[in-house]
């Protein structure tokens, strides 16, 4: 019986030597499952922001193809005429600017304010500087071309001269 007992206390500490690395097997396939289910977690947080992004500013082409034919309006109804005719033309001009105009606002596409604020990098794009002994360091003397945000991102910044 002496023998059996010592056999017995012999092998019980393989089984738990054996159960020891079960165990640790199971806490290191947890750990990774945790993981795993972090990591799906994260990637469809991902996925729900970049589809988010995707639809809210799914217009933001079409919009930005819009700014130079506005541009351009701007440029023509700013023409001084005299003839009748020419002023008729101009008028029909503004009616479709105001028109695009309106899309423009619907869609959240917002003129960024430049002329006399000092230059910020995050909405204006320096094409050259000029000194004037009235104005600050770093203030806009001149927009050279409007600069628009849609939502609350810069669609095109504004193009401008700024004082040295």
């Amino acid at each position: 019986m002496e023998k059996e007992s010592a056999e017995k206390q012999v092998k019980k500490p393989k089984k738990n030597k054996h159960l020891e690395e079960l165990e640790d097997k199971i806490k290191l396939l947890e750990e990774e499952t945790l993981r795993a289910k972090a990591d799906l977690i994260n990637y469809r947080k991902r996925k729900d922001d970049e589809v988010s992004n995707l639809l809210k500013y799914s217009n933001a082409d079409i919009l930005l193809s819009l700014l130079p034919i506005l541009d351009n309006f701007e440029r023509v109804i700013d023409k001084e005429v005299e003839s009748e005719e020419l002023k008729s033309y101009l008028e029909g001009f503004r009616l479709i600017y105001n028109q695009i105009k309106d899309v423009l606002n619907v869609n959240e596409v917002k003129e960024i304010e430049a002329l006399d604020k000092e230059f910020d990098p995050a909405y204006h794009q320096s094409i050259t500087t000029r000194k004037d002994e009235t104005k600050e360091s770093g203030i806009v003397l001149e927009v050279y071309q409007k600069g628009y945000t849609y939502k609350d991102k810069v669609l095109r910044p504004a193009m401008v001269i700024i004082n040295e």
